[in-house]
């Protein structure tokens, strides 16, 4: 370090037991892996389970409020959705407003692979709800809604 002190280790272990962020990163990733592994057999992941989710709407929705509710940019956006839109799960329109922006529509293709997943998801859901055990799943989920 530019001081020339070291932390010590319990420095190291406050952190690991106090840092919101890092908890937070650590049980996502676990979850992904938990859902992931559960919607393997459909052949989609999470990240896209939660993508074709996302434009289950009565109108299709634009790319910025998708890249908005998921949380990541345009550019990750794009990469994400290529592979779903090759497959025909979604496909890319223009805005009949206005031509710069792009909306995204759920295929029927996309539809019927949302209800092959839905079972997936609410029995796997369910498993980690019954991992929370006496904890109030609800309480947690409106807590991480304060911090996104």
């Amino acid at each position: 370090m530019s001081n020339g002190k070291l932390l010590g280790i319990e420095i190291t272990h406050h952190v690991r037991d106090h840092c919101l962020c890092l908890q937070v990163q650590r049980a996502a990733r676990s979850l992904s892996r938990r859902f992931d592994e559960a919607l393997r057999p459909i052949g989609i992941t999470q990240g896209q389970f939660s993508l074709l989710m996302s434009l289950n709407q009565p109108e299709p929705p634009s790319m910025r409020k998708v890249a908005t509710f998921l949380a990541v940019d345009r550019t990750t956006l794009t990469a994400n959705i290529k592979p779903l839109e090759r497959r025909g799960l979604l496909r890319v329109k223009v805005d009949g407003r206005d031509r710069r922006n792009r909306r995204l529509q759920l295929t029927p293709a996309g539809h019927r692979l949302l209800v092959k997943a839905m079972p997936i998801w609410t029995r796997t859901h369910a498993d980690v709800d019954r991992l929370l055990g006496d904890h109030d799943a609800n309480a947690l989920r409106v807590m991480l809604a304060l911090l996104s």
